[in-house]
């Protein structure tokens, strides 16, 4: 068959399987008007790149290998990537948003975030390329591949800086109720610097030494069984704690409620009810000083971005609709988590929840067996997703620095140590840490979510293809202008609150 004959294929990735390089020879890539491909023709290393001539000796890039990880594990790991610790904040989202607006605002984001992968991984087939990094050079050059490595760096470094931030401050409370102690000791098994650093040497740190993301499968489905029990005993907790919640709890887990004088009850009973009733109904839509502050929980709750591609280069047998499909599975899973977890926390204390969920349970009672399960669960859930995280950055660090270069094992382990030694040092020595991640999470967070996709798309999808005035490219356009906003927004509230002293910067995952 005349190479001229043969039709146009709708994706690189068909012609590229499993982010190799073809031994197609460039001139068999069809060539007719207006072709497709013109502007790789103006750059011919890159062209060579991906499609080298077949006489010429293949080149081994960091990411050249077989993909050889299931369907399963692969949900595993995406779904992973995108359930955080932002979960315990959704209950006290919705809160302040109402059943209803909750309701909407997560379907919206959840749909957005499938709408994002289907334009990066139609972007990835155009070109062949799967790597968020290298999607950014094709589409601007250097500025773009250098704009979405610094986005994703700064994402995920937030986001493990959080996970190991909980680590620190939860880890001493949970020994602390395992033992028993009324108040927290100074021995350094009580101390969350000491704990942060052993969790990082003895758990993290060989996960993240994985060659492949695809290997995590069977820890991230492990956690994601953490988050399952969490979920389980939040619904459980909500049949089993009375609301008003009591005045305080004794060290024995029963619960008394302060005593008032028959003639103090009989004076403010009516008040004393009515209070009782506002504070244990439920709201379908609320609107109030705290609701801006809820947007950035749920719009970050799926972001998963970063780990899309790598974890596409990964699958076995790999195709756009089969990572689509992954995507939209996982998305669906975390969006019913998400919902129950925020309905029936927030359906146990009203108004009363607090903005980390596991602390209102505190409240109730300190050293309930039940919740300092959970605890651990959490822990482990968060801990286990770090190596996740870790993994695009090293892939941006080594896009930046090492594109081209051999896969070193010394270089492997250099980049992971030293990228959780500076994670480690932000999270002890840091003295406000959740505006720092505040203010990277309404930045980063929108570009990987919202801008980059759109705009990538649009300048990587040939005009021959899609005109600009295209309906699937004006809904790119009108995408990433979404994104602008969003990104405006979420400043103004963070200088808003950094301005009246709030503290309450809007968290990433």
């Amino acid at each position: 068959m005349n190479s001229t004959e043969i039709p146009i294929q709708a994706e690189m990735v068909e012609l590229v399987p499993n982010g190799k390089h073809s031994a197609l020879n460039a001139s068999s890539i069809p060539s007719v008007g207006n072709d497709r491909f013109d502007e790789n023709q103006a750059n011919v290393p890159e062209m060579e790149e991906f499609l080298p001539h077949g006489t010429e000796k293949k080149q081994t890039h960091f990411t050249d290998f077989e993909g050889k990880t299931s369907f399963g594990m692969s949900v595993f790991n995406l779904s992973n990537a995108i359930m955080g610790s932002g979960i315990l904040g959704l209950a006290y989202a919705m809160a302040n948003t109402g059943i209803l607006l909750f309701l909407f605002l997560l379907t919206a984001v959840a749909l957005l975030s499938s709408y994002s992968i289907h334009l990066l991984l139609k972007s990835s087939g155009i070109v062949g390329i799967r790597a968020y990094e290298q999607l950014g050079y094709r589409a601007f050059g250097t500025p773009g591949k250098l704009a979405a490595a610094v986005a994703i760096t700064l994402q995920n470094i937030g986001a493990m800086s959080s996970y190991l931030y909980i680590v620190k401050s939860e880890v001493p409370l949970v020994i602390q109720t395992f033992l028993n102690l009324e108040e927290k000791t100074t021995d350094w098994y009580m101390n969350g610097n000491y704990l942060v650093i052993m969790v990082s040497i003895t758990i993290i740190l060989p996960l993240a030494l994985m060659k492949q993301l695809g290997y995590l499968g069977y820890a991230s489905g492990f956690s994601l069984s953490c988050m399952v029990f969490f979920l389980i005993s939040v619904i459980y907790k909500k049949f089993h704690i009375p609301c008003p919640l009591p005045d305080r709890v004794n060290s024995t887990g029963n619960m008394n409620f302060t005593l008032v004088s028959t003639s103090s009850y009989q004076n403010d009973h009516s008040v004393v009810q009515a209070a009782d009733e506002d504070i244990c109904t439920s709201s379908l839509f609320t609107l109030n000083s705290q609701t801006a502050y809820t947007i950035p929980i749920m719009a970050f709750a799926f972001v998963c971005h970063p780990e899309v591609l790598p974890i596409y280069t990964e699958l076995k047998d790999p195709s756009k609709k089969k990572m689509q499909c992954i995507s939209n599975i996982s998305i669906t899973v975390m969006y019913v988590m998400y919902f129950l977890a925020a309905l029936f926390g927030y359906l146990t204390f009203y108004g009363q929840v607090e903005s980390e969920l596991l602390h209102t349970y505190s409240r109730v009672d300190p050293f309930d067996v039940l919740i300092l399960c959970v605890r651990v669960a959490v822990l482990t859930a968060v801990t286990l997703t770090v190596p996740i995280v870790l993994f695009p950055v090293r892939r941006a660090i080594q896009q930046m620095l090492f594109q081209g270069k051999d896969f070193s094992w010394i270089r492997h382990i250099i980049i992971a140590v030293v990228l959780l030694t500076s994670i480690n040092l932000l999270v002890i020595f840091a003295p406000s840490i959740l505006g720092i991640f505040g203010l990277i999470g309404a930045t980063s967070a929108p570009c990987l979510i919202f801008i980059f996709p759109a705009i990538f798309y649009i300048r990587i999808m040939p005009k021959d293809t899609e005109p600009m005035k295209s309906p699937p490219k004006i809904l790119a356009a009108l995408f990433a202008c979404l994104g602008v906003l969003f990104m405006i927004m979420s400043l103004s509230f963070i200088i808003i609150d950094w301005s009246t002293g709030g503290g309450k910067s809007g968290g990433s995952h």
